[in-house]
């Protein structure tokens, strides 16, 4: 009788295991998830500043994305975060120990382009020579596929979209639905053919938007950047929420001049640029800190994860 009630107790207890198992495989699938992205540029090189600083003139300034993104990616390992980094051609070969300890910490590596060109200004002969080049420059340094492209301020249309495709993409997370700002690309309607975040653009490019808030015709920037510095925290937060509860997914972009106090001021920017680029710089990295503190019962991935997760990826497919 014992030793029967003692083979009861032992199955039950696998019998509860394997239960609590499938639970938490549940619970894994039905999280909402965060996609934290950042744009590996320096602070000479962002577009606010082209007026003022030249392409020519970039050899001859001080680096600091090095150091604020090794600050950047000691914050993920201590938040235990992967993310996904779209990363300058133009800094890649100059840094490219850099790019191999993205890699290798488990993060995504992911292309800007090569010298920070907007999409629409540049003729389609240019554009593809520099998707296939900061592509390949990556995967040179890593030896390992480079799956998804960020366009420079957002700047895309569907042509972009289709040489991007063309070049060897699997995807693109360039479309930023707020109007207000100019440089900032449209494309025609995302098809119905989506999951989650993802909309399929063709047979073989996805899209992974900028996460921002709709309430009726208005669109708010909810994605990050300098709206993440300038909103108020609390406030940000009930956004990210609102977004997570519609579409289960929130994909959020920053860049490392972001958490940089000591970068140098470019004086000769009209008052509004140096605003909306010093703006709060000093708050940044606390508030992700908060931000994520207050999601941590979501799930962090990568781009290519999240693809991966809704097997829209090749080997998923």
């Amino acid at each position: 009788m014992c030793k029967g009630n003692a083979n009861l107790i032992i199955q039950g207890k696998r019998i509860i295991k394997l239960a609590q198992k499938k639970e938490d495989a549940l619970n894994t699938q039905f999280k909402n998830t965060i996609l934290i992205t950042v744009d590996v540029e320096d602070w000479f090189q962002v577009e606010n500043f082209k007026p003022y600083i030249s392409f020519a003139d970039w050899t001859d300034k001080e680096i600091r994305v090095e150091k604020n993104t090794y600050s950047l990616l000691d914050f993920f390992a201590k938040s235990k975060i992967k993310a996904t980094f779209f990363i300058l051609g133009w800094i890649a070969e100059r840094i490219p120990q850099l790019v191999q300890a993205i890699h290798s910490q488990g993060h995504e590596v992911a292309s800007h382009g090569y010298n920070h060109k907007l999409c629409l200004q540049q003729p389609t002969k240019d554009l593809k020579k520099d998707l296939v080049t900061s592509k390949n420059l990556l995967e040179s340094i890593i030896n390992f596929p480079v799956y998804g492209y960020r366009a420079p301020s957002f700047s895309i249309n569907n042509n972009t979209l289709q040489l991007i495709e063309e070049c060897g993409y699997l995807y693109d997370s360039s479309f930023n639905s707020f109007g207000m700002n100019k440089r900032y690309g449209q494309i025609d309607s995302p098809s119905n053919d989506k999951k989650g975040i993802a909309s399929q653009f063709s047979d073989s490019l996805y899209e992974l938007p900028i996460s921002n808030i709709k309430f009726g015709k208005r669109i708010f920037p909810w994605g990050g950047g300098g709206y993440f510095r300038l909103i108020p925290l609390p406030l940000f937060n009930k956004g990210v929420q609102y977004i997570l509860k519609k579409e289960q997914a929130y994909l959020f972009y920053l860049h490392p001049w972001e958490i940089d106090l000591k970068q140098p001021i470019v004086k000769e920017a009209s008052k509004l640029f140096k605003f909306r680029h010093y703006v709060n710089l000093d708050k940044t990295l606390s508030k992700l800190s908060t931000l994520i503190q207050s999601l941590k019962q979501c799930q962090f991935t990568t781009c290519y994860q999240y693809l991966e997760s809704l097997n829209l990826t090749p080997n998923t497919q």
